[in-house]
Protein backbone atom coordinates (compact mmCIF):
# COMPACT_ATOMS: atom_id res chain seq x y z
CA UNK A 1 0.00 0.00 0.00
CA UNK A 2 3.11 2.45 0.14
CA UNK A 3 3.71 4.00 -3.24
CA UNK A 4 6.76 2.92 -5.55
CA UNK A 5 8.42 5.97 -5.28
CA UNK A 6 7.73 7.20 -1.37
CA UNK A 7 10.02 3.66 -0.83
CA UNK A 8 12.82 4.82 -3.82
CA UNK A 9 12.85 7.95 -2.42
CA UNK A 10 13.14 6.55 1.61
CA UNK A 11 15.86 3.73 0.30
CA UNK A 12 18.26 6.38 -1.52
CA UNK A 13 18.15 8.61 1.63
CA UNK A 14 18.75 5.83 3.85
CA UNK A 15 21.55 4.83 1.93
CA UNK A 16 22.72 8.40 1.95
CA UNK A 17 22.53 9.31 5.92
CA UNK A 18 23.33 5.41 6.63
CA UNK A 19 20.25 4.78 8.57
CA UNK A 20 18.69 1.80 10.27
CA UNK A 21 15.56 0.85 8.95
CA UNK A 22 13.72 1.75 12.64
CA UNK A 23 15.89 5.32 12.10
CA UNK A 24 15.08 5.69 8.12
CA UNK A 25 11.06 4.68 9.49
CA UNK A 26 11.41 7.81 12.58
CA UNK A 27 13.10 10.47 9.99
CA UNK A 28 10.60 9.61 6.89
CA UNK A 29 7.97 10.32 10.21
CA UNK A 30 9.75 13.24 12.42
CA UNK A 31 12.11 15.09 9.14
CA UNK A 32 10.22 17.40 7.08
CA UNK A 33 12.84 17.70 4.42
CA UNK A 34 12.39 13.87 3.99
CA UNK A 35 8.70 14.28 3.47
CA UNK A 36 9.16 16.73 0.99
CA UNK A 37 11.22 14.53 -0.76
CA UNK A 38 9.11 11.57 -0.77
CA UNK A 39 6.28 13.61 -1.19
CA UNK A 40 4.31 13.42 1.29
CA UNK A 41 1.91 15.51 3.49
CA UNK A 42 3.24 17.02 6.20
CA UNK A 43 1.02 15.15 8.87
CA UNK A 44 1.53 11.57 7.14
CA UNK A 45 1.99 9.09 9.59
CA UNK A 46 5.15 7.33 7.73
CA UNK A 47 5.83 3.58 7.55
CA UNK A 48 7.05 0.87 9.34
CA UNK A 49 10.51 -0.04 9.74
CA UNK A 50 9.42 -3.87 8.08
CA UNK A 51 8.06 -2.21 5.02
CA UNK A 52 11.54 -1.30 4.06
CA UNK A 53 13.02 -4.77 4.65
CA UNK A 54 10.34 -5.97 2.37
CA UNK A 55 10.70 -3.63 -0.43
CA UNK A 56 14.82 -4.51 -0.34
CA UNK A 57 13.03 -8.59 -0.84
CA UNK A 58 11.27 -7.40 -3.36
CA UNK A 59 14.03 -5.72 -5.29
CA UNK A 60 16.62 -8.36 -5.05
CA UNK A 61 14.08 -10.95 -5.79
CA UNK A 62 13.09 -8.73 -9.57
CA UNK A 63 14.62 -9.09 -12.79
CA UNK A 64 15.99 -5.48 -12.19
CA UNK A 65 17.57 -4.80 -8.53
CA UNK A 66 19.57 -2.20 -9.73
CA UNK A 67 16.65 0.00 -11.41
CA UNK A 68 17.05 3.20 -8.58
CA UNK A 69 20.60 3.12 -9.51
CA UNK A 70 19.51 3.02 -13.08
CA UNK A 71 16.87 6.05 -12.75
CA UNK A 72 19.69 8.07 -11.56
CA UNK A 73 22.05 7.35 -14.01
CA UNK A 74 19.03 8.19 -16.25
CA UNK A 75 19.29 11.55 -14.93
CA UNK A 76 23.01 11.98 -15.15
CA UNK A 77 22.34 10.78 -18.94
CA UNK A 78 19.90 13.22 -19.25
CA UNK A 79 22.35 15.70 -18.23
CA UNK A 80 24.66 15.45 -20.63
CA UNK A 81 27.17 16.28 -18.11
CA UNK A 82 29.56 12.70 -19.22
CA UNK A 83 29.26 13.89 -22.58
CA UNK A 84 32.97 14.49 -24.17
CA UNK A 85 34.12 12.95 -20.69
CA UNK A 86 36.02 9.32 -21.98
CA UNK A 87 38.00 8.67 -18.87
CA UNK A 88 36.86 5.96 -15.55
CA UNK A 89 38.82 5.90 -12.69
CA UNK A 90 38.56 2.28 -11.68
CA UNK A 91 39.20 1.48 -7.49
CA UNK A 92 38.47 -0.68 -4.59
CA UNK A 93 38.15 -0.15 -0.80
CA UNK A 94 37.32 -2.23 2.10
CA UNK A 95 34.05 -2.67 4.18
CA UNK A 96 33.69 -4.70 7.33
CA UNK A 97 31.28 -7.86 7.13
CA UNK A 98 28.54 -7.10 9.58
CA UNK A 99 28.80 -10.35 11.85
CA UNK A 100 31.68 -10.92 14.44
CA UNK A 101 34.82 -12.81 13.61
CA UNK A 102 34.84 -16.73 14.47
CA UNK A 103 37.74 -18.93 15.46
CA UNK A 104 37.77 -22.33 14.79
CA UNK A 105 36.04 -23.48 17.54
CA UNK A 106 33.52 -21.05 17.02
CA UNK A 107 32.67 -21.73 13.77
CA UNK A 108 32.79 -25.28 14.43
CA UNK A 109 30.37 -25.22 16.89
CA UNK A 110 27.92 -23.21 14.79
CA UNK A 111 28.22 -24.89 11.73
CA UNK A 112 27.40 -28.54 13.36
CA UNK A 113 24.37 -26.80 15.64
CA UNK A 114 22.75 -25.45 12.30
CA UNK A 115 23.37 -29.00 10.63
CA UNK A 116 21.48 -30.53 13.59
CA UNK A 117 18.74 -28.00 13.60
CA UNK A 118 17.79 -28.20 9.77
CA UNK A 119 18.23 -32.13 9.10
CA UNK A 120 16.59 -34.42 11.14
CA UNK A 121 18.50 -37.37 9.96
CA UNK A 122 21.48 -35.60 11.54
CA UNK A 123 20.26 -36.59 14.74
CA UNK A 124 20.87 -40.37 14.45
CA UNK A 125 24.90 -39.85 15.01
CA UNK A 126 26.55 -40.48 17.69
CA UNK A 127 28.63 -37.73 18.75
CA UNK A 128 31.10 -37.21 21.22
CA UNK A 129 29.80 -33.37 22.58
CA UNK A 130 26.38 -32.13 23.24
CA UNK A 131 25.36 -29.32 21.27
CA UNK A 132 21.54 -28.63 22.40
CA UNK A 133 23.07 -25.61 24.77
CA UNK A 134 24.54 -22.70 23.46
CA UNK A 135 27.09 -22.46 26.53
CA UNK A 136 30.35 -22.12 25.64
CA UNK A 137 32.28 -25.29 26.35
CA UNK A 138 33.61 -25.99 29.60
CA UNK A 139 37.14 -26.86 29.11
CA UNK A 140 39.96 -24.95 30.56
CA UNK A 141 40.76 -22.97 27.64
CA UNK A 142 44.72 -21.84 28.88
CA UNK A 143 45.58 -25.56 28.74
CA UNK A 144 46.92 -26.80 25.15
CA UNK A 145 45.90 -30.26 25.84
CA UNK A 146 42.73 -29.35 26.59
CA UNK A 147 41.85 -27.44 23.47
CA UNK A 148 43.70 -29.78 21.58
CA UNK A 149 41.17 -32.63 22.80
CA UNK A 150 38.06 -30.38 22.05
CA UNK A 151 39.26 -29.48 18.68
CA UNK A 152 40.09 -33.61 17.97
CA UNK A 153 36.14 -33.94 19.10
CA UNK A 154 34.36 -31.20 17.17
CA UNK A 155 36.24 -32.46 14.49
CA UNK A 156 35.13 -36.06 14.47
CA UNK A 157 31.79 -34.91 15.66
CA UNK A 158 31.76 -33.45 12.29
CA UNK A 159 33.15 -36.05 10.30
CA UNK A 160 30.74 -38.17 11.65
CA UNK A 161 27.85 -36.33 11.00
CA UNK A 162 28.95 -36.43 7.34
CA UNK A 163 29.19 -39.65 7.29
CA UNK A 164 25.77 -40.46 8.61
CA UNK A 165 24.29 -38.02 6.07
CA UNK A 166 25.75 -39.92 3.13
CA UNK A 167 23.54 -40.87 0.80
CA UNK A 168 20.30 -38.61 2.27
CA UNK A 169 18.40 -36.76 0.10
CA UNK A 170 18.49 -33.05 1.24
CA UNK A 171 16.85 -29.52 -0.07
CA UNK A 172 19.35 -26.69 -0.61
CA UNK A 173 19.01 -25.12 2.70
CA UNK A 174 20.03 -28.72 4.04
CA UNK A 175 22.93 -29.08 1.67
CA UNK A 176 24.17 -25.39 1.95
CA UNK A 177 24.68 -26.68 5.58
CA UNK A 178 25.69 -29.85 5.51
CA UNK A 179 28.68 -28.68 3.11
CA UNK A 180 29.91 -25.28 4.95
CA UNK A 181 30.51 -27.82 8.02
CA UNK A 182 32.63 -29.67 5.81
CA UNK A 183 34.13 -26.65 4.32
CA UNK A 184 34.64 -25.71 8.19
CA UNK A 185 35.98 -28.83 9.14
CA UNK A 186 38.63 -29.19 6.65
CA UNK A 187 40.17 -25.42 6.42
CA UNK A 188 41.82 -24.49 9.82
CA UNK A 189 42.36 -28.08 11.20
CA UNK A 190 45.31 -31.26 10.28
CA UNK A 191 45.62 -34.59 11.68
CA UNK A 192 47.46 -34.65 14.86
CA UNK A 193 50.06 -36.73 16.07
CA UNK A 194 48.06 -39.68 17.04
CA UNK A 195 45.97 -41.31 14.70
CA UNK A 196 42.56 -40.31 14.80
CA UNK A 197 43.51 -36.53 16.50
CA UNK A 198 43.23 -32.98 15.20
CA UNK A 199 45.11 -29.78 15.62
CA UNK A 200 44.68 -26.24 14.44
CA UNK A 201 47.18 -26.01 11.51
CA UNK A 202 49.82 -23.37 11.13
CA UNK A 203 48.74 -21.68 7.99
CA UNK A 204 45.55 -19.83 6.33
CA UNK A 205 43.36 -21.91 4.01
CA UNK A 206 43.71 -19.47 0.53
CA UNK A 207 40.04 -18.95 0.65
CA UNK A 208 38.84 -19.24 4.16
CA UNK A 209 35.68 -18.68 5.07
CA UNK A 210 35.51 -16.35 8.06
CA UNK A 211 32.05 -16.65 9.68
CA UNK A 212 29.44 -19.43 9.46
CA UNK A 213 26.67 -16.68 9.58
CA UNK A 214 28.43 -14.87 6.91
CA UNK A 215 29.72 -17.37 4.65
CA UNK A 216 30.69 -14.91 1.96
CA UNK A 217 33.12 -12.28 4.30
CA UNK A 218 36.71 -13.10 3.52
CA UNK A 219 40.07 -12.07 5.38
CA UNK A 220 41.09 -8.71 2.57
CA UNK A 221 44.35 -7.47 3.03
CA UNK A 222 44.41 -4.42 0.85
CA UNK A 223 48.06 -3.44 1.82
CA UNK A 224 50.66 -5.86 3.52
CA UNK A 225 50.05 -4.37 7.09
CA UNK A 226 46.22 -3.82 7.00
CA UNK A 227 44.51 -7.24 7.67
CA UNK A 228 40.40 -7.05 8.36
CA UNK A 229 37.45 -9.56 7.00
CA UNK A 230 34.63 -8.45 5.07
CA UNK A 231 33.68 -7.74 1.40
CA UNK A 232 35.62 -5.07 -1.21
CA UNK A 233 33.46 -2.54 -2.89
CA UNK A 234 34.72 -1.64 -6.38
CA UNK A 235 33.76 1.32 -8.30
CA UNK A 236 34.31 3.12 -11.37
CA UNK A 237 33.64 6.63 -11.67
CA UNK A 238 34.52 9.67 -14.24
CA UNK A 239 37.08 11.21 -12.26
CA UNK A 240 36.90 15.59 -12.83
CA UNK A 241 32.78 15.20 -11.60
CA UNK A 242 33.56 12.31 -9.18
CA UNK A 243 30.10 10.71 -10.58
CA UNK A 244 29.97 7.08 -10.09
CA UNK A 245 29.35 5.34 -13.20
CA UNK A 246 29.18 1.50 -12.03
CA UNK A 247 29.35 -0.28 -8.60
CA UNK A 248 30.32 -3.87 -7.28
CA UNK A 249 30.26 -5.38 -4.15
CA UNK A 250 32.45 -8.85 -4.08
CA UNK A 251 34.50 -11.55 -1.19
CA UNK A 252 37.15 -9.27 -0.04
CA UNK A 253 39.87 -11.69 -1.29
CA UNK A 254 38.89 -10.99 -4.81
CA UNK A 255 41.38 -9.18 -7.34
CA UNK A 256 40.55 -6.01 -8.55
CA UNK A 257 41.11 -6.46 -12.11
CA UNK A 258 38.46 -9.65 -12.10
CA UNK A 259 35.42 -7.05 -11.68
CA UNK A 260 37.30 -4.63 -14.08
CA UNK A 261 35.26 -5.19 -17.40
CA UNK A 262 31.92 -5.29 -15.38
CA UNK A 263 32.18 -2.28 -14.26
CA UNK A 264 32.64 -1.18 -17.82
CA UNK A 265 30.45 -2.98 -19.58
CA UNK A 266 27.75 -0.57 -19.64
CA UNK A 267 30.01 1.99 -21.25
CA UNK A 268 28.66 2.37 -25.02
CA UNK A 269 31.58 4.19 -26.06
CA UNK A 270 35.47 3.31 -25.68
CA UNK A 271 37.11 5.05 -23.01
CA UNK A 272 40.46 5.55 -21.37
CA UNK A 273 40.72 3.70 -17.89
CA UNK A 274 42.86 4.89 -15.06
CA UNK A 275 43.79 2.47 -12.72
CA UNK A 276 46.90 1.33 -9.85
CA UNK A 277 48.97 -2.09 -10.67
CA UNK A 278 46.18 -3.95 -9.29
CA UNK A 279 44.66 -3.22 -12.73
CA UNK A 280 48.05 -4.19 -14.29
CA UNK A 281 47.68 -7.80 -15.65
CA UNK A 282 48.61 -8.69 -18.69
CA UNK A 283 45.24 -10.12 -19.28
CA UNK A 284 42.93 -7.40 -18.38
CA UNK A 285 45.39 -5.15 -20.80
CA UNK A 286 44.26 -7.53 -23.60
CA UNK A 287 40.91 -7.70 -22.70
CA UNK A 288 40.81 -4.02 -22.49
CA UNK A 289 42.67 -3.39 -26.17
CA UNK A 290 39.97 -5.96 -28.01
CA UNK A 291 37.33 -4.11 -26.73
CA UNK A 292 39.23 -0.50 -28.19
CA UNK A 293 39.67 0.87 -24.19
CA UNK A 294 42.82 2.99 -23.13
CA UNK A 295 44.85 1.75 -20.43
CA UNK A 296 46.31 4.37 -17.99
CA UNK A 297 47.14 1.66 -15.68
CA UNK A 298 50.36 1.72 -13.32
CA UNK A 299 52.65 -1.33 -14.74
CA UNK A 300 53.51 -4.24 -12.20
CA UNK A 301 57.00 -3.39 -10.69
CA UNK A 302 59.35 -6.19 -12.17
CA UNK A 303 62.04 -8.04 -9.68
CA UNK A 304 65.38 -8.70 -10.81
CA UNK A 305 66.64 -12.19 -10.03
CA UNK A 306 69.62 -10.29 -8.50
CA UNK A 307 69.52 -7.40 -6.37
CA UNK A 308 69.69 -4.27 -9.23
CA UNK A 309 70.40 -6.88 -11.95
CA UNK A 310 68.77 -7.63 -15.34
CA UNK A 311 65.15 -7.95 -15.42
CA UNK A 312 62.50 -9.09 -17.99
CA UNK A 313 62.70 -6.08 -20.11
CA UNK A 314 66.56 -6.88 -20.59
CA UNK A 315 66.33 -9.74 -22.62
CA UNK A 316 64.57 -9.68 -26.08
CA UNK A 317 61.45 -11.32 -26.75
CA UNK A 318 61.26 -12.67 -30.62
CA UNK A 319 57.73 -13.68 -30.66
CA UNK A 320 57.39 -14.74 -34.57
CA UNK A 321 60.64 -17.04 -34.06
CA UNK A 322 59.93 -18.05 -30.40
CA UNK A 323 62.96 -16.86 -29.02
CA UNK A 324 65.02 -15.05 -26.30
CA UNK A 325 67.65 -13.33 -26.29
CA UNK A 326 69.63 -12.39 -23.16
CA UNK A 327 71.50 -9.35 -22.24
CA UNK A 328 74.98 -11.03 -23.31
CA UNK A 329 73.60 -12.32 -26.83
CA UNK A 330 73.02 -15.63 -26.28
CA UNK A 331 69.40 -16.75 -28.15
CA UNK A 332 67.59 -19.85 -26.80
CA UNK A 333 64.19 -21.01 -27.93
CA UNK A 334 61.15 -20.76 -25.96
CA UNK A 335 59.31 -23.98 -24.65
CA UNK A 336 55.85 -25.27 -24.80
CA UNK A 337 55.26 -23.81 -21.51
CA UNK A 338 57.62 -20.24 -22.20
CA UNK A 339 60.32 -21.15 -20.83
CA UNK A 340 63.49 -19.63 -22.09
CA UNK A 341 66.40 -22.01 -20.22
CA UNK A 342 70.11 -20.86 -20.96
CA UNK A 343 71.74 -23.49 -19.07
CA UNK A 344 75.60 -23.87 -20.08
CA UNK A 345 75.41 -21.09 -22.16
CA UNK A 346 75.62 -18.46 -18.34
CA UNK A 347 79.08 -20.67 -17.81
CA UNK A 348 81.85 -18.34 -18.33
CA UNK A 349 79.47 -15.48 -18.78
CA UNK A 350 81.10 -12.08 -17.92
CA UNK A 351 77.11 -10.69 -17.25
CA UNK A 352 76.56 -13.81 -15.50
CA UNK A 353 76.60 -12.23 -11.58
CA UNK A 354 73.92 -9.79 -12.80
CA UNK A 355 71.92 -11.89 -13.95
CA UNK A 356 71.31 -14.94 -11.79
CA UNK A 357 72.93 -16.64 -8.77
CA UNK A 358 71.42 -20.30 -9.92
CA UNK A 359 73.94 -23.20 -10.56
CA UNK A 360 72.14 -24.62 -13.33
CA UNK A 361 71.98 -21.13 -15.02
CA UNK A 362 69.74 -18.43 -15.70
CA UNK A 363 66.07 -20.18 -16.67
CA UNK A 364 63.59 -16.93 -17.78
CA UNK A 365 59.64 -17.37 -17.69
CA UNK A 366 57.76 -15.61 -20.20
CA UNK A 367 54.61 -14.21 -19.05
CA UNK A 368 51.54 -15.84 -21.50
CA UNK A 369 51.05 -11.81 -21.59
CA UNK A 370 54.00 -10.56 -21.99
CA UNK A 371 53.93 -8.63 -24.87
CA UNK A 372 51.18 -6.86 -23.01
CA UNK A 373 53.04 -5.97 -20.25
CA UNK A 374 56.44 -4.77 -21.97
CA UNK A 375 54.12 -2.29 -24.05
CA UNK A 376 52.62 -1.17 -20.76
CA UNK A 377 55.63 -0.48 -19.04
CA UNK A 378 57.22 1.64 -22.28
CA UNK A 379 54.24 3.30 -22.01
CA UNK A 380 54.71 4.00 -18.30
CA UNK A 381 57.95 6.27 -19.38
CA UNK A 382 55.66 8.92 -20.76
CA UNK A 383 56.12 11.95 -19.22
CA UNK A 384 52.47 12.81 -20.54
CA UNK A 385 51.46 9.13 -19.32
CA UNK A 386 52.98 10.19 -15.76
CA UNK A 387 50.98 13.70 -15.47
CA UNK A 388 47.91 11.80 -16.58
CA UNK A 389 48.14 9.47 -14.08
CA UNK A 390 49.29 11.62 -11.11
CA UNK A 391 46.53 14.06 -12.35
CA UNK A 392 43.44 12.13 -12.56
CA UNK A 393 43.98 8.72 -11.15
CA UNK A 394 44.16 10.04 -7.51
CA UNK A 395 40.18 11.12 -8.08
CA UNK A 396 38.74 8.09 -7.72
CA UNK A 397 39.86 8.25 -3.66
CA UNK A 398 37.59 11.06 -3.18
CA UNK A 399 34.55 9.36 -4.80
CA UNK A 400 35.81 6.45 -2.39
CA UNK A 401 35.80 8.67 0.69
CA UNK A 402 32.33 9.50 -0.03
CA UNK A 403 30.87 6.11 -0.14
CA UNK A 404 32.37 5.07 3.45
CA UNK A 405 31.87 8.30 5.20
CA UNK A 406 29.36 9.04 8.23
CA UNK A 407 30.15 5.06 9.24
CA UNK A 408 29.33 3.68 6.12
CA UNK A 409 32.72 1.52 5.98
CA UNK A 410 30.56 -1.04 8.14
CA UNK A 411 27.91 -3.03 6.53
CA UNK A 412 24.26 -3.28 7.65
CA UNK A 413 24.10 -7.03 5.81
CA UNK A 414 25.11 -10.41 5.04
CA UNK A 415 26.14 -11.98 1.91
CA UNK A 416 26.79 -9.94 -1.50
CA UNK A 417 23.35 -9.81 -2.99
CA UNK A 418 22.02 -8.25 0.26
CA UNK A 419 25.11 -5.83 0.36
CA UNK A 420 25.25 -4.91 -3.64
CA UNK A 421 21.83 -3.78 -3.47
CA UNK A 422 22.59 -1.64 -0.83
CA UNK A 423 25.80 -0.21 -2.75
CA UNK A 424 23.62 0.23 -5.58
CA UNK A 425 21.28 2.43 -3.17
CA UNK A 426 24.60 4.23 -1.68
CA UNK A 427 25.79 4.92 -4.86
CA UNK A 428 22.74 6.51 -6.24
CA UNK A 429 22.34 8.46 -3.08
CA UNK A 430 25.53 10.15 -3.62
CA UNK A 431 25.67 10.56 -7.25
CA UNK A 432 21.96 12.28 -7.14
CA UNK A 433 23.87 14.93 -4.38
CA UNK A 434 27.09 15.21 -6.26
CA UNK A 435 24.31 16.34 -9.32
CA UNK A 436 22.96 18.99 -6.90
CA UNK A 437 26.29 20.22 -5.76
CA UNK A 438 26.90 20.64 -9.86
CA UNK A 439 23.49 22.77 -10.26
CA UNK A 440 21.02 19.84 -10.97
CA UNK A 441 17.36 21.46 -12.33
CA UNK A 442 14.88 20.39 -13.49
CA UNK A 443 12.10 22.32 -15.84
CA UNK A 444 10.12 21.58 -19.18
CA UNK A 445 13.39 20.69 -20.86
CA UNK A 446 14.09 17.97 -18.42
CA UNK A 447 17.43 17.26 -16.51
CA UNK A 448 20.15 19.92 -17.05
CA UNK A 449 23.29 21.04 -15.12
CA UNK A 450 22.54 25.11 -14.56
Amino acid sequence: SVPADVIAATLVLQALEGLSDRYAADALRQNIAWKVAAGLAIDAPGIHPTVLTYWRNRLRQSDRPERIFDAVRDVVSATGILKGRARRALDSTVLDDAVATQDTVTQLIAAIRRVLRVVPAAGDATLARDYSTPAKPNIAWDDPAAKAGLVTELVNDALTIIATLEGEVLDDEAADAVGLLALVAGQDVEPGDEPGTWRIAERVAPDRVVSVVDPESRHVHKTVHDYRDGYKAHAAAEPETGLITDVAITPGNTPDAETALDLLAGETEPVDVLGDSAYGSGKLRAKLNALGHGATIKPIPLRSAVPGGFTTDDFTLDTENSTVTCPAGHTVALTRKLNATFGKLCAGCPLRTQCTTAKDGRTLKVHPYDPELRAARAAAKDPDFALRYRTLRPMIERTLAWLVANNNRRLRYRGVERNQLWLTHRAAALNLRRLLNLGLQHDDGGWAIA
